[in-house]
């Protein structure tokens, strides 16, 4: 399927998906051999991992951000306009706090762990109401 960038589109097919582990942030100055983080970032500092709260703990390693992940399984492009500005405001007016992430597939939030259940409906709430939209829309076009 081809990436989508038309955004209410994306709104409306998003269809939010939470991993089951607990996510972490951590710094390092080298990335260990032993650890399997999800993402790797370099920064000017030192390497950001987000990798799961049981690897972390495992290898005594300091972290910050207790979160869950929540994958908006959209084909996303990477060049669309608004997509992630929409989720965030809509969570910001909750108070939810989101790191989001954008790979090529797909984009993906980490939430706090205890507002993850709460984020879930927020997003499924946004994605039904786009999805009503562009039914509206069709249906006064034909």
């Amino acid at each position: 399927m081809a990436p989508i960038s038309h955004l209410p589109t994306l709104l409306a097919s998003m269809a939010p998906r939470i991993a089951p582990d607990t996510y972490v942030f951590a710094t390092v100055p080298k990335l260990p051999s032993r650890l399997k983080p999800i993402m790797t970032f370099r920064e000017g500092e030192r390497m950001t991992l987000i990798l799961t709260l049981a690897e972390a703990e495992a290898a005594n390693l300091p972290h910050t951000y207790s979160s869950r992940m929540i994958t908006l399984n959209t084909h996303s492009s990477l060049e669309a306009v608004g997509f992630l500005a929409a989720v965030s405001t809509r969570l910001a007016a909750s108070g939810i706090s989101i790191n989001p992430v954008s790979a090529f597939y797909h984009d993906h939030l980490f939430v706090p762990a205890e507002r993850a259940v709460e984020a879930m409906k927020i997003l499924d709430t946004l994605a039904q109401e786009h999805q009503k939209a562009l039914i509206a829309a069709a249906t006064s076009q034909g």
